[in-house]
């Protein structure tokens, strides 16, 4: 069985780099420093034209912050993923919890079921609830896809002893993809440990404006350059997973 490589990316060139290093699929996102928010209905529309044979997951979250949403939030969400489905997007990816730090299996399963046949990944927010293995359960039992962890930690790596248990407790009725931290020095040690066959990573490096020209006052400013995905370490990481199989 193939390892599966997902690349978060953040905007159309980002997308383009990631789909041509290999990527398998695309959690699609903006604001991937606030851990990502749903990107614009053009930029969705436009990576699903142009990449008809790369799965594209966006990324559900009206905002950055706890995961924790008023009915307005939830409300503008659930259109947004709505909005997916008829886009043609392979899945969603989604993270709602209650106030008390449990799943919120009302809302998630709602969109579960409004976005039918599209698959849904539970995000990182995973990593906030307040027991993971009751969480896993919910989950599974609601038909969510694949869990997106750190193991409850900042990093995989950090977390990749939950990481393993959670994967063997599994047993192939939901997809346990390790998230954070994930690159190619570790991803080897990742796999082995843990037993899983799908990992997920940003890849992000800051790509300096080609700019000829800014105001003075502008011209050191670090809002000139932004961030995107090297092709070239998607590539590698990529090449890395597949010698493993």
């Amino acid at each position: 069985m193939a390892y599966i490589l997902e690349i978060a990316t953040s905007d159309f060139e980002s997308t383009k780099n990631a789909v041509a290093g290999g990527a398998d699929r695309i959690e699609l996102c903006a604001n991937l420093g606030e851990g990502g928010t749903t990107q614009s209905f053009g930029v969705i529309k436009k990576c699903r034209e142009q990449f008809p044979s790369t799965l594209i997951y966006p990324i559900i979250r009206v905002r950055g912050g706890d995961f924790f949403y008023t009915d307005e939030e939830y409300d503008c969400m659930y259109q947004d993923a709505l909005q997916c489905k008829e886009l043609q997007c392979d899945g969603v990816v989604v993270g709602f919890l209650k106030r008390d730090g449990s799943i919120d299996v009302e809302r998630t399963a709602r969109i579960v079921e409004a976005v039918h046949p599209l698959k849904v990944t539970f995000h990182r927010a995973f990593d906030r609830c307040v027991d993971p293995y009751r969480a896993l359960e919910q989950l599974i039992e609601i038909g969510c896809e694949r869990i997106l962890t750190s193991g409850q930690q900042l990093t995989a790596p950090e977390g990749v002893e939950l990481i393993a248990e959670l994967n063997r407790i599994a047993a192939g009725r939901i997809i346990i993809m390790p998230g954070s931290g994930v690159r190619a020095e570790n991803v080897a040690t990742l796999a082995q440990k843990t037993g899983c066959r799908e990992f997920h990573t940003s890849l992000r490096e800051l790509q300096h404006s080609k700019m000829e020209f800014f105001p003075k006052a502008f011209a050191d400013s670090t809002e000139n350059n932004h961030y995107s995905v090297n092709t070239s370490s998607v590539r590698q990481l990529k090449d890395l997973l597949n010698s493993l199989s």
